[in-house]
Parts: C-alpha cells; structure tokens; sequence
C-alpha cells in the first residue's frame, strides 16, 4: 500500500456491503431454523432484520440457534425443555452455505452478487485512502470472496477467527493497525491515524464505530450505513432500515457502497468535526 500520508481510513464490513448474501448467508439460516423447527416456522428477511436490530446477533450461527430458541419459546416449551446441539447448527448451516463438499465452496456462496468493484478500491489508494476490512463471516469465506472474486492480493483482513464479535471494536482496532503498519513500510515520514469510518450494513457495525471512539477517544471513528439489496425492495422497509442505522449512530446511509467516493468521504469528515 504505497501511500505517503493517509487522508482517512476506511475499514468494510463483508456480508451486506461487499457481497449480498439475501441468497446466501440469509437463506442458509432461514433453513437451518427450519430444520430445527422441524419445518414448522421459516424466518422472513424482516424477522431476521428484527433480530440482528438488537446489536448482537452478527455470529448467524448463533441468529439460527436464537430464532430456533424463541420459536419453541412461543409454542410454550422452554430453553431447556430441548437444549440445542449448536455444533450440530453450525455444520448443518455450513453444509447449505458453504456447501456439502468441505474443500470446495459450493453451496450458496457460489451464486453471491457483487457489491463492490477491484477498481473502486484502487480509486480510494490513488486519493490516498487506506482500506481494509473488518467481518463477522469465517476467514475462509471472506477469502474467498476477496481473494478468488474481487482478485485482491493479500488485502487487510480481520474475520470472525481473529477477533470478539461486533460490537467489541477490537476487530476494529486490528484492521486499522495493520493499515496503518503497511503504509509504514512504504514510508520515509511517521505515519499518524487519520480519521476511520467503518462502513457496514447492521446496528451493530455501527455500535462498533461508537465502542471504538469511546475506547480510543483521540482519534476520529465513524459509522457509515450501506442498505443491503434485500432492505431495499420497497420504500417502507427501506425507510425503515435507514432509520435504525440512523437511529444507532450512522452519520450517513449509502444505497450502495460505491456512493462512498473520496469526495464525500472526505466531505463527511469534515461534516463530523
């Protein structure tokens, strides 16, 4: 990363911003609670929002176990009428997402559109803007959506292996550190931190630009809001879903990631001072 002075640092969350995962990650736990539930009860995306609105749902293995959990709650059985077998969640969701074959991605992951471009991210470093990413999917998945499908080579990357769930910004901290390590490198001049945005798509991305100014007050961290694809099939929902990445703290909310170009970027840090 051959910058010689950072002007910001953007950090991406994956699921949502880089890839739309309605027709992978989503629909991968909206079966597996319907496997556990015996078919009885299939999550929509809205009840799926509504769960992940709570701030602490970003591990989906753990969404599918709660949703499971509150479905068996309603029909009047308790959490420990039939405690859940969560590795038996984990590999039943893996084998739909990930797919059936465990040295191949070949299950939904395969058919994930693209929300971001190789091109736009070169855009960012020829304005002098560092880039990484910060993301609740395994390291193997976010990989292979960098890696095999964007092309990047070796991009910074902090996955659900490294690091606490959001909204603990210690992920966070680690992406913006390795940032700011490379450019280092590449450097003759000390290299301060400019201000970072983290960009994602949940409440709790946002709560995790907030953690990380309460915790490293010295520095500027910002919360930008993308609408994922399936947030945005009608004016209501959309409403709605911007209005709680609002609500948490979002300074602004983009239709899509791309929209974040360096002018506004720039311009949004400016706004927040």
């Amino acid at each position: 990363m051959k910058i010689n002075q950072l002007q910001a640092i953007l950090v991406f969350d994956i699921d949502g911003v880089v890839r739309d995962v309605g027709g992978s990650y989503r629909r991968a736990l909206a079966d597996t609670v319907e496997k556990f539930t015996d078919s009885a009860f299939r999550p929509t995306m809205s009840a799926i929002d509504e769960l992940k609105s709570e701030g602490i749902w970003n591990n989906d293995w753990e969404a599918s176990q709660e949703l499971v959990y509150r479905y068996r709650e309603s029909q009047g059985q308790t959490r420990a009428d039939n405690v859940l077998d969560y590795q038996a969640i984990v590999d039943f969701f893996q084998s739909r997402y990930r797919g059936a074959d465990p040295n191949h991605f070949d299950g939904y992951i395969r058919n994930e559109p693209l929300l971001i471009s190789a091109n736009y991210l070169h855009q960012l470093h020829e304005h002098n803007i560092g880039w990484g990413f910060f993301s609740g999917a395994t390291r193997g998945s976010a990989e292979y959506v960098l890696t095999h499908r964007l092309g990047l080579s070796e991009p910074v990357l902090v996955a659900m292996e490294d690091a606490p769930s959001k909204p603990n910004p210690e992920g966070l901290f680690n992406a913006v550190d390795q940032i700011l390590d490379a450019v280092s490198e590449t450097s003759s001049t000390q290299i301060s931190q400019p201000p970072v945005i983290y960009v994602g798509d949940t409440v709790a991305d946002i709560q995790t630009a907030i953690a990380a100014s309460v915790e490293r007050p010295n520095h500027k961290w910002l919360g930008v809001g993308v609408l994922p694809p399936h947030a945005q099939t009608d004016p209501v929902t959309q409403a709605n879903y911007q209005a709680k990445l609002e609500k948490t703290g979002a300074i602004s909310v983009c239709g899509n990631v791309e929209e974040l170009s360096p002018e506004k970027i720039l311009n949004l840090i400016a706004a927040s001072t």
